[in-house]
């Protein structure tokens, strides 16, 4: 045996004799639980932040200290004293004992100094900036999901409620500019998936994700809201609370609170507040946007205006019910469901009511927006309204899509595809925004990239309503007809179909089958679809008879008509002496056009 053996055999005799082994393990298993004990203590008493770090500093400093004092003091019965010189023989006798008698308490030793700098390691991950990269916003940013709250009541028939709260809860934190919250389209894809949360964060690129779930009974409701770090899959936060729906609206903006403290994020103002109405009056317009999300039908509108308008009678003051009536009945008349003239006069005026309750409701001008675009035909109009509600929601999906809209109107379709392809990049799973993002690609000339748009759309939200008729209409664009056909007659919706028959059939030149197409269209959807006739009717040649149908549109007030001046499906008929005189009369001619100035900028 070498003496630099020997002298660490020694230094380990000696160290095992004074004890310093057993006062290392004991020091480090009390010190993690500590650790534990703060990790529920911060957030619980709303610690500072820096708390993690002084007591992980304080533990990880003492440790030091701790063998120091266990290697030159022993407690004895007479008291704390110095410790003695090993009696001759002594450390020899532990030397060579056997192995299972002198290793088990270094091991104990670095088992519990091991467990000490995991807890002092976890704790300082909690105190750490959580960040993630924004690409769209080109910098680093706090990054959030708000999931789909899951329904726990026993009948499972709270879900209008539970999905509510999550969006009321997404609504109020996408309000905060430090902190970049996923759209509702995206988060709520993956409801009913079996996905682990680290999955869903990647694909929407989030740093955090809130996940929780609802159960109601009558007047009780029972929250529960967990942060999770979508790296690990790591709980940051979690609470729950039994209140009255009384108590829902402060719910809410506990949670945002807690969502923001443990974000680490410095807000420039203060934690948004919830609008607060009759918890009544609330769940009824939570039922509202439930049912017309579930399905956009005649039945399904017209239950969802009820239901508003429920909500109203107990809340005459409810903006949120007034906007939501404005929409419904808004696009009850566009669909022809019911009056269009009625329908489109009742929404103007719920509308009016929103902004007359809250003149910030950015959501209420785009309303009047979209009327005057398309009842209205009053582009220039259209155009002040999307600007205020710009001005007040910049990065508001559903505004941005309507000012998309606006611009294909105006046929400015270039100006349309950034602010597509902005909404597409931070939600790359919204449904809609690959649908509108194919559109614009395709009128712009694009059909590669307009097909890719439509094909992720059918892997997103198979058997979609129209998405196989844009798929045909892109694949008719790059030549492939017979490929288009069988896209058309895959198309789920009726009326889709048969528009999409009836012009693939007149491209292969099988006339008979175009034409029982345009009839059955015809047979089916005149009072409908006047403005799609029309545009059938000019890329079949048929000039006559599209300058009919226009005119029908006219009648009937199609909302089609709003997109006549850059429709490139009415190329065949535009050096018909009749053409710019007709888009005169709907205020669309190129001098009428040109004179709106309406220019939007990306958000930062």
């Amino acid at each position: 045996m070498t003496d630099s053996s020997s002298g660490y055999q020694r230094l380990f005799a000696e160290l095992k004799r004074r004890r310093v082994f057993r006062v290392m393990a004991v020091y480090g298993v009390v010190g993690f639980v500590l650790l534990q004990i703060v990790d529920l203590a911060v957030p619980a008493l709303l610690l500072p932040e820096w708390t993690y770090r002084l007591v992980a500093l304080i533990l990880l400093l003492g440790l030091p200290v701790a063998v120091v004092l266990a290697w030159a003091l022993e407690v004895t019965p007479e008291g704390v004293r110095r410790t003695a010189k090993a009696a001759p023989g002594e450390l020899a006798d532990i030397i060579v004992a056997p192995a299972s008698k002198r290793w088990p308490s270094g091991v104990l030793a670095l088992v519990g100094v091991g467990a000490l700098l995991v807890g002092a390691w976890y704790v300082g991950r909690q105190s750490a900036p959580a960040v993630s990269a924004d690409p769209a916003a080109g910098a680093v940013s706090a990054s959030l999901a708000v999931l789909p709250f899951a329904d726990m009541t026993p009948d499972r028939d709270q879900e209008y409620f539970s999905d509510g709260i999550a969006e009321e809860l997404l609504n109020l934190l996408a309000q905060i500019p430090e902190l970049r919250v996923s759209a509702r389209t995206s988060s709520f894809s993956f409801k009913g998936q079996d996905l682990e949360i680290t999955e869903i964060a990647e694909r929407l690129n989030v740093g955090h994700v809130l996940e929780g779930s609802v159960r109601k009974a009558g007047d009780e409701v029972r929250i529960t809201a967990q942060l999770v770090r979508a790296d690990d899959g790591f709980h940051v936060w979690s609470e729950t609370w039994e209140r009255t729906l009384d108590d829902i609206f402060a719910i809410q903006v506990e949670i945002a609170a807690a969502v923001v403290r443990e974000l680490k994020i410095a807000l420039l103002g203060e934690t948004p507040k919830v609008i607060e109405t009759d918890p009544a009056a609330y769940a009824l317009y939570l039922q509202a946007e439930y049912v017309t999300r579930q399905q956009l039908s005649a039945e399904s509108l017209e239950r969802s205006s009820t239901l508003y308008r429920q909500a109203l009678t107990i809340d005459s003051q409810y903006a949120a019910a007034w906007t939501g009536l404005a929409s419904s009945y808004r696009l009850q008349a566009t669909q022809a469901y019911g009056p269009v003239d009625e329908g489109f006069e009742l929404a103007r005026e719920a509308a009016g009511q929103a902004l007359s309750v809250d003149s910030t409701n950015a959501r209420a001008y785009a309303e009047l927006g979209r009327i005057a675009s398309v009842y209205d035909r009053d582009l220039a109009s259209a155009a002040r309204h999307l600007e205020r509600a710009l001005e007040l929601a910049p990065t508001e999906r559903d505004i941005i899509l309507e000012a998309s809209q606006l611009l294909r109107e105006l046929g400015r379709e270039e100006a349309s595809v950034p602010l597509l392809e902005y909404l597409a990049t931070r939600d790359p799973v919204d449904v809609g925004v690959h649908m509108f993002l194919g559109i614009a690609y395709l009128t712009v000339g694009r059909p590669d990239e307009a097909l890719a748009s439509f094909l992720t759309t059918e892997e997103l939200a198979p058997g979609r309503d129209f998405t196989d008729y844009a798929v045909g209409r892109a694949l008719m664009s790059k030549g492939d007809l017979g490929a288009a056909l069988v896209a058309m007659q895959r198309e789920s919706s009726e009326n889709w179909r048969l528009i999409g028959l009836a012009m693939v059939h007149h491209a292969l030149g099988q006339r008979a089958e175009s034409d029982a197409a345009v009839a059955e269209l015809i047979e089916n959807y005149e009072q409908r679809a006047p403005y799609n006739i029309a545009y059938v009717l000019a890329y079949r040649g048929e000039v006559d008879r599209a300058f009919e149908w226009l005119e029908k549109a006219v009648e009937y007030n199609d909302s089609g008509l709003s997109l006549t001046h850059g429709d490139r499906r009415f190329d065949n008929i535009r050096g018909d002496p009749r053409w710019l005189p007709f888009l005169e009369r709907i205020g669309q001619s190129p001098e009428q056009v040109a004179a709106i100035d309406f220019e939007i900028r990306l958000p930062q």
